[in-house]
């Protein structure tokens, strides 16, 4: 038995498969671009594991595609791979239209062909997993209720755009072609290995390099958070017993503005990696917090109504969001050379594109 992972040595993926081997000897295929966000040191636990075959391919090689589904016969594929950062995307909208449309148009078309090929249990149990976004669903107010499936889609910048347009792609060949397929919308996830571009692996990052922690606007944006192994289980449990053509919404339940995040980060830094001035005076990174302009497009609050989910697979969070933060920022603490080797020179100079003189 074989799965198919696309994207398994980003952030989410690279958890994903680390966890499906902890717990299965199922073998996993991974195929993985490893553009800036892909990093083959998230899976150095799993050197010399047969369990684990790496292919270095961009899901748009339709001939890789073919060839891997050929040789392997995977019983499911999970398509993680994507471009996902919302500031990248509007400074460079293009890729994100090629990695997030066109390449899960390959991946789907990849997918239509092997399995009209297969016969008998093989065809009948063969799943496509998409694994989407909930900024597909576009903003909500102060007071709306939180984006359960059925909402309208609302994205509001090129990512979400791209990620709603493959959302269409995967229900079009399920309805059209008849391709058992299943879509999770998540949250914003957080935890190891996570690139330090985004929120929280940005703060940690920059407060122990005693550089300025920029929040967007008045930082009253809204997020639901999940912790990276949560999302993980879910996927699992969409895979064993979702029903196909379904989407479920998997979500923290942890509505918090980003300026409160920055803030539990502070505590936990104060307490575990307690910051000194240049007098050896012990002193807060609470004063390295700067203001800066919003971004453009920037959505206000998100908020997923994960009870479909819980109703449907029983699946619910294991993590809070205080034991997850305090996980999350003991291992930035305990793997200081992961994130150096990650902060290459491509990603400074992308950083100082986006916030300028504050990284310097």
């Amino acid at each position: 038995m074989t799965i198919l992972v696309t994207g398994g040595a980003g952030f989410i993926g690279s958890n994903f498969v680390l966890e499906w081997l902890r717990d299965s000897d199922e073998l996993v295929v991974n195929l993985d671009k490893l553009t800036y966000a892909g990093n083959l040191a998230n899976l150095k636990s799993l050197q010399g594991d047969a369990r684990h075959v790496f292919v270095q391919g961009d899901i748009c090689d339709r001939a890789l595609l073919d060839q891997l589904l050929a040789i392997h016969s995977p019983r499911a594929i999970v398509h993680f791979a994507a471009e996902s950062h919302v500031d990248r995307s509007i400074l460079g909208p293009g890729e994100f239209m090629r990695a997030n449309v066109e390449g899960t148009f390959a991946l789907l078309e990849a997918a239509r062909a092997y399995w009209n090929a297969l016969e008998g249990e093989a065809k009948a149990g063969f799943r496509f997993h998409h694994v989407s976004t909930d900024e597909v669903y576009g903003s909500l107010k102060a007071d709306e209720a939180p984006f359960s499936e059925t909402h309208a889609y609302e994205p509001n910048s090129p990512y979400s755009a791209s990620k709603a347009a493959s959302d269409h792609l995967v229900r079009a060949w399920h309805h059209t072609y008849g391709l058992p397929v299943t879509t999770s919308n998540c949250s914003n996830n957080y935890g190891p290995y996570h690139f330090p571009e985004k929120l929280i692996p940005l703060m940690i990052s920059n407060a122990l390099a005693g550089k300025a922690l920029p929040i967007y606007g008045d930082g009253q944006q809204i997020r639901d958070w999940l912790y990276v192994a949560d999302h993980c289980s879910a996927i699992r449990a969409v895979l064993a017993g979702g029903r196909v053509g379904e989407v479920y919404n998997v979500g923290g339940w942890n509505e918090m503005p980003n300026i409160t995040i920055v803030q539990a980060i502070i505590v936990l830094l104060d307490e575990l990696a307690p910051r000194k001035n240049a007098d050896g005076v012990k002193t807060s990174y609470a004063n390295l917090i700067t203001y800066v302009k919003d971004r453009a497009g920037h959505d206000r609050r998100y908020a997923i109504d994960a009870r479909k989910i819980e109703r449907e697979l029983g699946w619910r969070p294991q993590e809070t969001f205080e034991s997850g933060i305090r996980k999350t920022v003991e291992w930035y603490l305990a793997n200081a050379d992961w994130v150096a080797d990650v902060q290459s020179g491509a990603y400074r100079e992308w950083l100082g594109k986006q916030y300028g003189e504050l990284q310097r």
